[in-house]
């Protein structure tokens, strides 16, 4: 059988197996009436000290995590990549070598952005 005919078999699996489950989540699941207790702010435990001084976190440190997720997820991928490179080819080598590019180019993209240095300030 052909590989994609079963990666796509298996996807449908997969994606059959999680709707049937959601519905069946909705129809038999718990219905949850909404009290004045439930809807109260919960803060660590305990009420909340002062309602009013809640202020939003800055629109700079959004950036920040999104950078931060995206150099996380490629040490990951570099890591996955060194497990699976064990016989070390010329493709695997250039494989390497464009992901590293890419990772330079959003590293010196972030620094010509000064993305950071609204953070520190």
């Amino acid at each position: 059988m052909n590989p994609y005919v079963v990666f796509l078999l298996y996807l449908l699996a997969i994606l059959g197996f999680v709707g049937v489950t959601l519905l069946l989540n909705r129809l038999l699941g718990p219905k949850p009436v909404p009290s004045e207790m439930k809807l109260e702010p919960f803060e660590c435990g305990a009420t909340t000290v002062d309602p009013l001084n809640v202020k939003a976190v800055p629109i700079k440190y959004y950036a920040v995590a999104i950078v931060f997720i995206l150099f996380d997820l490629e040490t990951v991928f570099l890591y996955i990549w060194a497990l699976g490179a064990q016989p070390l080819t010329g493709f695997m080598v250039g494989t390497f070598a464009f992901f590293i590019f890419l990772l330079l180019l959003i590293l010196f993209y972030v620094y010509r952005s000064r993305l950071l240095e609204g953070v520190t300030e």
